[in-house]
């Protein structure tokens, strides 16, 4: 089997079970279906070599994991007091979020994390200047300045926690010495 057979083995079984998960079956049909669209799928469109240099790990993974659940009730009791106590005219805003990583993956990453939760959202990457804006729900008029350096902070930290997951050594060691620096 060719190296570049091999490296489509993956593709072609996540498809296939993308495919029976969407017919809500697992017959031999559905089966012989998906890997014959799959295969097709993989030739007619097939995805560029990655080049990305990630690396999992385990403990830290799981760190991410718990900090995201944390975020998540945190976040969700966070807009449902926004919801409760300013109902319609509850405030929001974008803040822009300087990244400390200059990674497409670990911006992608961090982006789609931080749109787990609600109450946050990644609008806009501007990749030349490292910047996300982030829109914010719950952003108040009595200290606007005070609301976006914590949606700042809580963004700064998501970003540490992946990048300890899945970065670099090198990205690593950018996101401890600007720590150091801060």
């Amino acid at each position: 089997m060719s190296r570049r057979l091999r490296r489509r083995v993956p593709l072609v079984v996540w498809l296939v079970a993308v495919w029976c998960l969407l017919w809500g079956q697992l017959t031999p049909k559905v089966v012989l279906s998906g890997v014959l669209v799959a295969l097709v799928v993989t030739v007619v469109f097939p995805m560029p070599p990655a080049s990305a240099t990630l690396a999992l790990r385990p403990l830290r993974f799981s760190r991410l994991a718990g900090y995201l659940v944390w975020d998540l009730v945190i976040s969700t009791l966070r807009v449902s007091w926004h919801a409760v106590r300013y109902g319609r005219s509850t405030r929001a805003g974008i803040v822009a979020v300087r990244t400390r990583t200059d990674s497409d993956y670990l911006t992608a990453v961090l982006a789609n994390a931080l749109s787990l939760a609600p109450g946050k959202f990644a609008l806009q990457i501007d990749r030349a200047n490292r910047l996300c804006y982030v829109y914010a729900l719950g952003l108040s008029g009595e200290d606007v300045a005070a609301d976006a350096e914590r949606v700042r902070s809580d963004v700064t930290r998501l970003e540490q926690h992946v990048v300890r997951a899945i970065g670099s050594d090198r990205e690593i060691e950018l996101v401890e010495r600007a720590e150091e620096g801060s």
